[in-house]
């Protein structure tokens, strides 16, 4: 048996663990046991090394668990097994060599061009000032996948319309030049129009309120939030999708990745390339649905 009344109490009355807590100690112990016993027969804890370990992980995997659920588990055995250990009860830590599953890092969300097309182009956003600017910051977070930060730090100064280039001042303070095109230059300039006209008096930011000051996170947060929910359903609806979506759409259409690396301001072209990784789960997609084997 695993299981011992001993370590049990350690865990309660030395280590004050929650007697929840305990109890999910001894679940572990007893999959492992169980697993252990269908294997092999029978289980002592000499009886545990690093293989059995690492087949029961395969078989966790295989039957849905997560890695975070998994890691836990092996988290449980490891404390169990330096307790043996300093009991003197077992010479060799079978965890020692046995590394747990990686956590799959989540692939960015975002908006496909039709929907983001169906909000540019059909969804209201109200008239003056404040319906223009909502518009305008959705229409530039699209076309440049400039971060949060960055968008409610621009100033009019930062927009070059010479030379159609916005210039971002991006994480520590690094600026780098942001093109934009026709569309997006009609657009700010009717909102600078409409804004100086109706707000006089207001900060030295690009994108201000109606009350003259400079926007802050949690209000652009919350109206990408709203317009977002009226063409789609995913979950997560904030600026980043944004940014996410404008690189996902600049490498559908051919942009180079070391040129999206410079336009989102990354500092490792790694960082970038889990927009790849977005571009292939679509292709996989598209091949489920269109291949007759598939």
């Amino acid at each position: 048996m695993l299981v011992t009344d001993s370590y049990l109490d350690y865990l309660l009355y030395e280590r004050n663990y929650s007697e929840r807590t305990v109890k999910l100690y001894k679940a572990d112990l007893l999959a492992l046991q169980k697993f252990g016993e269908e294997q092999r027969g029978g289980l002592t804890y000499s009886d545990v090394d690093a293989d059995l370990i690492r087949d029961w992980i395969i078989v966790l995997m295989d039957e849905g668990y997560a890695a975070s659920t998994v890691n836990r588990m092996l988290s449980s055995i490891r404390s169990y097994f330096k307790f043996l250990l300093r009991k003197g009860l077992v010479k060799v830590d079978p965890l020692h060599m046995v590394t747990g599953p990686k956590k799959k890092k989540p692939l960015p969300v975002f908006l496909r061009e039709g929907e983001m097309d169906k909000l540019l182009d059909q969804m209201d956003f109200g008239e003056g000032f404040e319906g223009g600017r909502d518009h305008l910051i959705i229409g530039m977070f699209y076309a440049t996948g400039m971060r949060l930060s960055e968008l409610i730090g621009l100033k009019d100064a930062d927009v070059d319309f010479s030379a159609s280039v916005i210039k971002v001042t991006g994480k520590r303070n690094k600026q780098r030049l942001i093109p934009f095109d026709e569309e997006l230059r009609q657009e700010m300039e009717s909102y600078i129009n409409i804004r100086n006209e109706a707000v006089p008096v207001r900060a030295d930011a690009f994108f201000v309120r109606k009350t003259g000051e400079q926007l802050y996170a949690g209000l652009v947060q919350k109206l990408v939030k709203r317009y977002l929910s009226k063409v789609v359903t995913v979950k997560k609806k904030s600026p980043h999708v944004l940014r996410h979506t404008f690189a996902t759409v600049m490498l559908n259409n051919g942009a180079d990745l070391g040129a999206i690396k410079e336009l989102l301001g990354h500092e490792s072209l790694a960082t970038t390339e889990i927009y790849t990784h977005t571009t292939f789960e679509e292709l996989k997609k598209v091949y489920n649905r269109a291949h007759p084997r598939a």
